[in-house]
């Protein structure tokens, strides 16, 4: 399972004109789930979003978690994470997990975040056509590998 972290400002998610998903200060988390993943990828990401400290503190280090600020959380679904492009211009999406198992591994993720945040996670639509719209707060985006725990 591969994830982005961002912090932001804010971000929502926009399917067919229509405002699915809006947050405020937070997280926007991109997920992209391989056909291997189970809830042992799922629980170690979580324990990496809500005690990963990206927000700054009164001294403007950034020393505080999303869970210390009360931040709100938004997860999009996204296979593309999982692109490889090792071969030729047009990347091949192998790896990534068929929807048959990709979204009750993606409704586990976020239920699993869910138990773990005080605010309400806010999620796009798994497959849809998506806008995302962010404002990167920093800029700061973390790139996490569950099968390359480093």
């Amino acid at each position: 399972m591969r994830i982005v972290i961002q912090r932001v400002s804010t971000a929502s998610v926009t399917i067919e004109g229509q405002v699915v998903a809006d947050i405020q200060q937070g997280l926007l988390i991109l997920v992209g789930i391989e056909t291997e993943d189970n809830q042992n990828d799922i629980d170690w990401l979580v324990g990496k979003i809500t005690k990963i400290r990206i927000f700054e503190d009164e001294s403007q280090v950034m020393n505080l978690s999303v869970q210390d600020i009360d931040g709100q959380v938004l997860v999009v679904s996204q296979f593309t994470l999982h692109a490889a492009t090792k071969k030729g211009n047009r990347p091949s999406y192998i790896k990534a997990a068929r929807p048959e198992v990709a979204i009750p591994l993606y409704e586990a993720f976020v239920a699993t975040l869910q138990k773990e945040v005080t605010q309400e996670v806010q999620t796009g639509q798994f497959g849809a056509d998506m806008k995302v719209s962010l404002l990167n707060d920093g800029p700061v985006t973390i790139l996490i590998d569950s099968k390359n725990r480093e």
